[in-house]
């Protein structure tokens, strides 16, 4: 079989499934195997060996079973880094760079920034911080076991020098001092529990872990805001990924918390993605 044959064989299996992109899908296949764009147009007519060929095919039938294409690939790209992903762990969204550019923003004009990334998954949070910011101290915390693993994987990969907590984030708020912190970030889950089942079929694959916000969707901001305000400094800053909608409830359980300066961020569908917020004084928490 040749590359290009071979091309058109994963594109005709994606597409009889149904796969929403077969072509870029079929092309992130062939360049997992070491064969890009470029080497379909020019060496489209080489021989490629069957246990390449038998792989190729292995993996588009996973990707047509349903199964994403970023766990089929085992990597996805976030703010032009590569990152280890698989089953057991959220796959990085673009929706995902609002928090994190809007972070990096509100840090540039802080020396040293001392960071908790919670809720931190695969780490794409944490490592794209210290990787822009080196002078940060970072933290990232992660309960599940096997996203831990790709959160270790990752910090490791980049060279990133992060603390990483294997825990639930009520359980370790302690391990930090109160009054310590100059920002917290979050992408917690914020998917209301009802609404799982209803959503698409390849997010069914994604642990529901990272997407269970509980009955309301606000369990997780809850106890962020509960437990963690007190280990911002005066003025330190609060970063979240929230769901469509949900700008209003968190900005006013932010102000409750003694926040101010509350600021919305939109996606490119134009959806409030992302908000931040400054301590000013302790609230309820």
């Amino acid at each position: 079989m040749t590359v290009l044959a071979l091309n058109n064989s994963l594109k005709s299996i994606l597409t009889r499934a149904g796969v929403d992109n077969p072509s870029g899908d079929a092309l992130c296949i062939l360049d997992l195997l070491g064969y890009t764009r470029i080497d379909i147009m020019t060496r489209g007519e080489e021989a490629i060996g069957d246990r390449i060929a038998e792989k190729a095919i292995d993996l588009a039938r996973r990707r047509a079973s349903g199964e994403p294409i970023q766990y089929v690939i085992g990597s996805w790209s976030f703010m032009g880094r590569d990152y280890l992903i698989g089953e057991g762990v959220l796959i990085p969204r673009d929706d995902t760079e609002v928090v994190t550019r809007a972070a990096l923003r509100l840090l540039q004009p802080l020396p040293s920034p001392h960071v908790v990334d919670l809720c931190s998954g695969s780490g794409i949070i944490a490592v794209t911080v210290k990787s822009e910011r080196p002078d940060a101290t970072v933290a990232a915390v992660e309960k599940s076991g096997v996203a831990f693993d790709y959160l270790a994987k990752n910090v490791s990969k980049h060279h990133a020098d992060i603390r990483t907590i294997h825990a639930d984030l009520c359980d370790c708020a302690d391990e930090f001092g109160d009054g310590t912190l100059d920002m917290i970030i979050s992408n917690p889950p914020y998917i209301r529990s009802a609404e799982i089942a209803e959503l698409q079929s390849e997010v069914q694959y994604e642990p529901r872990l990272a997407l269970d916000g509980g009955e309301d969707g606000y369990t997780f901001y809850e106890a962020i805001l509960g437990l963690w305000t007190r280990k911002l400094k005066q003025g330190g800053i609060i970063a979240f990924e929230i769901g469509e909608g949900q700008f209003d409830r968190i900005a006013e359980m932010l102000r409750e918390q003694g926040f101010d300066s509350i600021r919305s961020y939109l996606d490119i569908q134009g959806a409030q993605r992302a908000v931040t917020a400054t301590l000013l004084s302790f609230g309820k928490g």
